[in-house]
């Protein structure tokens, strides 16, 4: 027997979509400081969104820097709250040569919804609107309380949330906190997330002599920062693969026998994964499979590298600087300020002769594990499986949400991460897209989640 949502979401499916595109039509970059105004004019539309579904004190928060869009619906006394969190500012959308279609103009082609933001994270956390508006509009109330918490920064790490927070952790205080900003397995193959990778960010910088030198009257004598930023950056992995910096690995946490088994059931080979990115062989740590090390294992990974000569042709010059970027992604138990302090050791002892080297210590983020047994999470699958007709998948995460670990350090509650995105549609990149078959069975899913939840939560409570 059909539930009394479903009739609603098909009734009102092309309104929905509608409504999504003119949030999508906010070019809501919190990176450009020329589009301020969009970022806060954007703010301004969730808050009418849901004052227009019913929800109270829907307002547009201040921070130091992008706002925080807050609601809340308190009418339900002897059910848990719920905090749903969301951002709206997305990514900058260069290079915009490489769109099919304009970024904040959005376009439907072969299923998808194609604009900024669609996926990351506009799409998935207008679903949690959509999904409330159509319980209370078919069942008169909500089964939980609930209060949103919808930021503006997350796409420059969340730079004042966790201080905005602290400040207000009593309106934002909540028995559970939901979060719809990861990624599914695969098309058709939903994933509950219990875990994400921490982060740790630096800059080196090499300088040689003062200016760059003719390499033929200086070759052979003088040193060459590129050659010296090449030789330390080699300096940190071992030929199998592994971080060579020393103390890298002493906090990891091992994985269980049994997140080995659920990520073995999710069936992805190392041989699939390397051709689902197109390349031929695996590099990494030894001992663990391509899924493992994504999902539980550190990283440490040279984002970007220049110096020297860029233009066309030749230019024989001894460079006189060079400069690298570069994050790990950590994991439990792992504190990113150690991690940056153990590579800046690692830069001291490895420095090559002739230089010197700078070491800017740049964005943290802790990382972020629950155990997976616990009643919301468990719920949540089913939720999945009653929307999709099959299994959800156990996962961790091997992006970071720095702001995922504030929530489980100021709030003491269980974080739900129950994505609808998947991982080929292209977000921080041109043509973001998502895909309206997960926009329609996540719908489903979100209002299975929520009129379930409070008896999975009563249920384990008596147990």
């Amino acid at each position: 027997m059909a539930e009394p949502f479903e009739s609603y979401l098909q009734q009102h499916r092309s309104r929905h979509l509608e409504e999504l595109f003119e949030l999508l039509r906010f070019p809501s970059i919190s990176a450009l400081s020329a589009h301020r105004q969009d970022v806060w004019n954007c703010a301004e539309y969730l808050v009418r969104q849901l004052e227009a579904i019913g929800f109270e004190h829907a307002t547009v928060m201040p921070t130091h820097g992008h706002p925080v869009v807050y609601a809340d619906w308190l009418h339900a006394p002897d059910a848990p709250t719920a905090l749903v969190y969301g951002h709206y500012d997305v990514q900058p959308v260069d290079p915009v040569e490489k769109w099919q279609s304009p970024p904040f103009e959005p376009e439907i082609r072969d299923g998808k919804v194609y604009a900024r933001g669609a996926s990351d994270d506009k799409g998935p956390t207008f679903m949690h609107l959509k999904a409330f508006e159509t319980l209370l509009r078919t069942q008169g109330t909500l089964p939980v309380n609930v209060k949103f918490c919808i930021e503006g920064e997350e796409e420059i790490g969340s730079a004042h949330l966790e201080e905005f927070l602290e400040a207000h952790r009593e309106q934002f205080q909540a028995d559970i906190v939901v979060i719809s900003d990861t990624t599914m397995v695969g098309p058709g193959q939903p994933a509950v997330c219990y875990g994400l990778r921490g982060l740790a960010g630096l800059q080196i910088d090499v300088q040689g002599a003062k200016s760059d030198l003719h390499s033929g009257l200086y070759g052979g004598a003088a040193p060459n920062a590129a050659a010296a930023l090449v030789e330390l950056l080699s300096s940190m992995h071992k030929p199998d693969g592994s971080v060579a910096v020393e103390g890298f690995y002493d906090d990891v946490q091992p994985l269980s026998d049994e997140e080995r088994r659920a990520f073995a059931a999710i069936g992805m080979s190392d041989d699939a994964f390397a051709q689902s990115i197109g390349v031929q062989d695996l590099p990494g740590e030894p001992g663990y499979t391509a899924i493992e090390r994504v999902f539980a294992r550190p990283t440490l990974e040279i984002n970007g590298i220049y110096g020297g000569f860029q233009g066309e042709g030749l230019k024989t010059i001894i460079p006189c600087e060079a400069h690298a970027k570069i994050t790990c992604r950590l994991v439990p138990n792992q504190d990113p300020k150690r991690i940056q302090d153990l590579i800046e050791a690692h830069v001291r002892k490895h420095r090559p002769r002739g230089v010197t080297v700078t070491v800017t210590k740049m964005d943290t983020g802790r990382p972020y594990v629950t155990p997976f047994h616990h009643p919301a999470i468990q719920w949540a699958a089913r939720a999945y499986e009653k929307a999709y007709g099959t299994h959800a998948a156990f996962i961790r995460m091997g992006g970071s949400i720095p702001i995922v670990e504030v929530f489980d350090r100021l709030l003491r509650a269980p974080v739900v991460m129950m994505g609808f995105s998947l991982n080929d549609e292209n977000f921080h990149a041109p043509n973001e897209h998502f895909s309206l078959d997960n926009f329609d069975k996540g719908l489903r899913t979100l209002c299975h989640y929520w009129l379930g939840l409070p008896a999975a939560l009563a249920s384990a409570s008596d147990a």
